[in-house]
């Protein structure tokens, strides 16, 4: 990282001792005795893949008709949501790669496709990119969106990564915390998540993570990236809010990790701060990346929700929906089953 950009991220308030920095510090999940975690890892009996296939919806139907309510959403796995929002269509963390992982032949491994194939998507407006690690920046993904010309939003120095990949210079926005961009009729803000970054040893936090508020003249929706429950969603909700959706990370968890990572009771406690709204959970059901069952978080996001009374959205993978015209849950996770 060099000259205009470097220097960007050196002016950050976030920014000290040549590192990225949390409001408040993060708990390393290296801190403690690792023998406990090392015996979940080999030892635990938590069903952490699916016994079967999982259902894939195709979208691309759907995507040639008219959006009747002016803001639809596709989940199409993990953190990757395609957002068609009062005309622009923003396509969040896309990750089509096999592996999320520098290497093609060994880390954790899709359970389903991708709903449907990076050339068969609608044009896009703007591809929104959280922060750098491999489940949200994939480079095969983004040198293909790259010959597309599609601009990129990012955070914070995640633009030196953009432009190794092939994406030009011209067409990569960074932000910091507060900061904000337009593309079309979407307005950007980069807004605090607590979390962490890097995609190699010794590069640990050399970028920044952050959450995101999308506004277009209709809509308010907020995009959580990676994080784990900071007071700042406090005052984002007041700030941005009321949103028509809140997209929140739920898997990935664990009580070791647990201020860097949501999981589903703190994305309810998240959730609230922000401000309520429906929410649709992601970071799960496409990569193994816990010790966790695969489906604990949204099984547990569910008997949660319920008891409080939030509102969710379950879409299934590829399914496109209109959040103001869907009414209950649709727990399609639970009909898996063994071949």
């Amino acid at each position: 990282m060099q000259g205009a950009r470097l220097e960007r991220v050196k002016a950050s308030r976030q920014f000290a001792e040549g590192r990225f920095r949390n409001t408040a510090p993060e708990i390393s999940v290296l801190q403690g005795n690792p023998l406990p975690l090392v015996g979940e890892f080999f030892f635990g009996d938590a069903q952490r893949t699916p016994p079967g296939p999982l259902p894939v919806l195709d979208p691309r139907a759907a995507w040639t008709r008219p959006v009747e309510t002016g803001f639809r959403v596709t989940w199409l796995g993990h953190s990757t949501l395609l957002l068609e929002l009062d005309g622009a269509r923003i396509l969040t963390d896309p990750v089509w790669g096999e592996r999320a992982s520098p290497m093609s032949f060994v880390g954790p491994k899709r359970f389903h496709a991708a709903p449907a194939s990076l050339a068969s998507l609608p044009p896009l407006d703007a591809v929104l990119v959280s922060h750098d690690h491999y489940d949200h920046l994939c480079r095969s993904t983004i040198h293909a969106l790259a010959a597309m010309g599609v601009p990129f939003i990012t955070a914070l120095g995640v633009g030196a990564h953009l432009e190794a990949f092939g994406v030009a210079p011209e067409r990569i926005t960074e932000l910091d915390w507060g900061e904000e961009a337009t593309v079309g009729p979407v307005r950007f803000t980069a807004t605090p998540a607590q979390h962490f970054s890097g995609r190699g040893v010794g590069r640990r936090n050399q970028t920044l993570w952050a959450s995101w508020v999308l506004t277009s003249a209709r809509r308010r929706v907020f995009f959580s990236g990676d994080t784990g429950l900071t007071p700042e969603f406090e005052e984002i909700g007041r700030k941005h809010g009321p949103f028509d959706l809140v997209m929140l990370e739920v898997g990935a968890f664990h009580p070791r990790w647990g201020t860097i990572h949501l999981g589903p009771e703190n994305a309810l406690k998240a959730h609230a701060m922000l401000g309520g709204g429906a929410l649709l959970p992601v970071h799960w059901g496409t990569f193994d990346l816990a010790l966790h069952a695969w489906d604990e978080p949204a099984e547990t996001l569910v008997r949660l929700a319920e008891a409080q009374g939030a509102r969710l959205l379950t879409p299934r993978l590829g399914e496109v929906i209109e959040p103001s015209r869907v009414e209950g849950l649709t727990p399609w996770w639970r009909d898996i089953r063994a071949p």
